[in-house]
């Protein structure tokens, strides 16, 4: 059934704004993003496959414009709508975290940096700087690597810290395989970059590992 033989109360556009959207299903939300779907498919039909395709919201917010041309029916009009959803999700949290010290929401920073490297085909190393009041000031991406291994280089984290007068960073990285455990490699990372950035008065906050839908805090783990 295409949205326009439905009931009016029952299209997603009026339910919503009768309902508010949490009274939406995850097909239908979908579909009143994509408007229309193909010749023979409807776009609820074409909203279920999407979500199917990707598992859900979480890896459809994380494909990239290449996994979303897999898909008969999301064109460049779609495509570039999907992203758009994802980036302002993107630009929505940082700006949470330049307004308050990011520690006085700790789920905010798991959910953007879930944003920002959960499902990426390789390794990356990035970094949250911080002023001295731990609001964000910027995050980089330092470094990219396999999906084994990445070259972390402190000179450079410490280079970049400076040039932004970091009071404070928080690390982060990606695990490809969308596992999130801290291995010992991440550990030793972790004091290493700890010992580099104190000679510059540089405080480390956390180390956060970033798999497919789980954030782990290497803080919370006692691993600091």
């Amino acid at each position: 059934m295409t949205i326009k033989h439905l009931p009016a109360d029952q299209r997603p556009r009026e339910k919503l704004l009768a309902r508010g959207p949490a009274a939406l299903a995850d097909t239908e939300l979908l579909a009143l993003l994509l408007r229309t779907g193909l010749k023979g498919q409807g776009v609820f039909k074409l909203a279920e496959h999407v979500l199917a395709e990707f598992g859900g919201f979480f890896g459809l917010l994380q494909a990239t414009p290449d996994d979303l041309k897999r898909i008969k029916g999301l064109g460049p009009a779609k495509r570039a709508e999907i992203a758009a959803v994802l980036e302002m999700a993107r630009r929505a949290l940082a700006e949470q975290m330049t307004q308050a010290p990011v520690f006085d929401a700790p789920q905010k920073v798991k959910d953007y940096l879930a944003l920002k490297l959960a499902g990426r085909g390789q390794e990356v190393f990035a970094v949250l700087f911080l002023d001295s009041q731990h609001r964000l000031v910027c995050m980089e991406e330092m470094f990219h690597g396999t999906l084994t291994q990445t070259s972390v280089y402190p000179r450079e984290v410490v280079k970049k810290a400076l040039a932004h007068n970091a009071g404070a960073v928080v690390l982060a990285h990606n695990h490809p395989s969308g596992l999130a455990e801290p291995s010992r490699a991440d550990e030793y990372l972790t004091q290493t970059l700890k010992t580099a950035l104190q000679m510059v008065d540089v405080r480390v906050l956390d180390h956060l590992v970033v798999g497919r839908g789980t954030v782990v805090s290497m803080a919370e783990r006692g691993l600091m």
